[in-house]
């Protein structure tokens, strides 16, 4: 089996969708993360929900969980509305990774390879300067447990 028979329709965003927007399409759609599409149409970075969970939640609850208890449930349900007014671009980790992209040729291992590499829960798939589409941590995983 091949990236290319695994790869399935993905949504995508731009770097300059709000935040917000992004995270209710990760939720509305249980998505395991987004692809963030560059001018030239081609992945310009995927972006895991867990990575946008960072911007979200306040850096001190994430330094020291045991401050997260401190905040009323009031608050805390609201801790997305962080994200108001910023953008997919500013989710983006300063540092850049290795972007997990494949060919449609690329095997299961290689794919599997690929996202415990880069951490990623996806990889997008590109042939002939184009997306065709993106292989999921669980369609991966639900293709080799049948074997």
């Amino acid at each position: 089996m091949r990236a290319r028979d695994l790869a399935v329709e993905f949504p995508t965003v731009t770097l300059d969708t709000p935040a917000l927007e992004a995270a209710r399409l990760l939720a509305d759609r249980d998505l395991p993360g987004l692809i963030l599409i560059g001018d030239d149409g081609l992945p310009h970075s995927i972006l895991p929900g867990t990575q946008v969970l960072r911007l979200a939640v306040p850096a001190y609850c994430q330094d020291d969980p045991a401050l997260a208890r401190v905040v009323d449930e009031a608050h805390a349900d609201r801790f997305l509305h962080r994200l108001d007014g910023r953008t997919v671009r500013q989710c983006l980790p300063e540092e850049p990774r290795e972007l997990p992209v494949a060919g449609p040729k690329a095997t299961v291992l290689e794919l599997a390879s690929l996202m415990a590499r880069t951490h990623s829960p996806l990889v997008a798939v590109v042939a002939d300067k184009r997306l065709i589409g993106a292989v999921t941590l669980q369609s991966l995983l639900d293709h080799a447990l049948q074997l």
